[in-house]
């Protein structure tokens, strides 16, 4: 009996540290229990903000990820081709917590289809068919040009979706990826004015 406990608070002490990324303490194993009841709350803590945050975002991605991929075989400047690559790499990850938060909400899913995405709201950085077809239709230096602008756009968006969750939301997690999106697209907004010149 004795090993048998044993090995179940070992294991949800080994949960709590995946779950919390903290480290272990003097306390013993309430202090464990707590730590996992703690990150299953927070987790279940959310608003109508931060679904609005996820809801928004998700096509807001899908609509960058769609001009990442455009840059293959239309440019072959190496800053937009790594911009591009580094938008999607960041991105996509970040659709599929989007996602399973969602699903653990109860809130309906968005779905990568690009039909019903463009000109969400107005100052939202989103593209217009138009404006994707225009830069479909691009190659070589205009191209660059044009998509380094229109992303530029695109970004400053979505930092002010993202600024919108941080003052309104209330899921830990849904504010920590706002936070990390504010950051890393002000970086990249940096690096593609650098690029345009």
């Amino acid at each position: 009996m004795r090993t048998t406990n044993t090995v179940l608070i070992a294991a949800a002490a080994g949960a709590a540290l995946v779950l919390t990324g903290c480290g272990t303490d003097s306390a013993g194993t309430s202090s464990t229990s707590g730590a996992s009841t703690s990150v299953v709350e927070s987790q279940a803590r959310f608003n109508d903000a931060d679904v609005a945050f996820l809801e928004g975002m998700y096509p807001h991605h899908a609509q960058a990820v769609e001009m990442a991929d455009l840059v293959a075989g239309r440019t072959d400047n190496a800053d937009v081709v790594a911009l591009a690559a580094a938008i999607k790499a960041a991105q996509q990850p970040e659709m599929d917590r989007m996602t399973t938060w969602l699903q653990q909400w109860g809130k309906p899913v968005p779905t990568p289809d690009m039909s019903g995405m463009y000109g969400m709201s107005h100052g939202d950085g989103m593209m217009s068919a138009d404006q994707m077809d225009a830069l479909t239709a691009l190659s070589g230096t205009e191209f660059d040009r044009q998509w380094l602008t229109m992303m530029i756009e695109h970004h400053e968006g979505a930092i002010d979706m993202a600024n919108t969750e941080l003052a309104d939301g209330e899921n830990p997690e849904a504010k920590q990826m706002a936070t990390d999106i504010v950051t890393a697209q002000q970086k990249e907004i940096a690096d593609m004015q650098a690029a345009l010149g």
